[in-house]
């Protein structure tokens, strides 16, 4: 699975501190936000919480006691998940996480682009690139998402509708953007945003009981080829669509 590393230049200083550490590959800029609010931030030796911070060249920078650099070698992966794996980069209880079936072939930091729940298996996109996982999952970029959902009893074409026009459960609306039937029992949805759960939170509501969810596609990029637990690197040219995605979506 080795291939060319991406490259990129250096980084032009000043840069904001969530940036630089989004370059490290820490973490996307939003959730180096949150890093920084928690205190588990330094810049030469004292602690930042202040969002905004400039790092000029040379300045120390730590995350949890530990020095970060910025990063000119970039990974951006296709993995399928297995079920019963947490998309997070550690669990209190010990459960097995996704990041932990690629420890043996990187010996640097990855994390997750998005979530995808610990009873859902299929495609997560992982990276080291703080900027491009910020910009696949910031919510103007509406990257399509594909799942198959196989449920325990037959899924009526009018919830499905209702579905797409949105569903409103415990406060929070839901909605798809369109569906297509397999089976009785089978069907596959794709969604612009992808809330925390969602599927199960709407089928649940229903009444249905679901037996899987599997993500199939995340934008251009298919699960189809990669074996449960393996990954694939992502190519030059879907790379480039989800960055040519983000950057129209904002200037509109």
């Amino acid at each position: 699975m080795a291939e060319e590393p991406k490259r990129r230049k250096p980084p032009e200083y000043p840069l904001r501190l969530h940036v630089y550490l989004a370059r490290c590959g820490v973490a996307s800029r939003r959730n180096a936000e949150k890093l920084i609010s928690q205190g588990r931030v330094a810049v030469n030796g004292a602690p930042v919480r202040t969002q905004g911070t400039l790092v000029e060249e040379g300045d120390s920078v730590t995350f949890d006691g530990r020095r970060v650099y910025p990063t000119r070698t970039m990974v951006y992966l296709a993995l399928n998940k297995p079920r019963k794996y947490l998309s997070t980069s550690s669990d209190p209880e010990g459960r097995p996480t996704a990041l932990e079936l690629l420890v043996k072939d990187f010996s640097f930091r990855l994390f997750t682009v998005g979530r995808l729940d610990y009873l859902s298996s299929g495609l997560l996109l992982v990276t080291n690139d703080g900027d491009f996982a910020q910009a696949v999952m910031h919510p103007s970029s509406e990257i399509e998402k594909e799942y198959i959902v196989e449920t325990r009893r037959e899924i009526a074409r009018e919830l499905l509708d209702q579905f797409r026009r949105g569903v409103h459960v415990d406060g929070e609306t839901y909605s798809i953007e369109s569906y297509s039937v397999t089976n009785r029992f089978r069907v596959n949805l794709v969604l612009h945003e992808g809330k925390n759960r969602e599927i199960r939170r709407v089928f649940q509501h229903w009444k249905i009981g679901v037996k899987r969810i599997h993500r199939v596609r995340v934008g251009p990029v298919r699960i189809k080829g990669i074996g449960s637990g393996e990954y694939r690197h992502l190519t030059d040219a879907e790379i480039a669509w989800f960055l040519d995605r983000t950057k129209a979506s904002r200037r509109s």
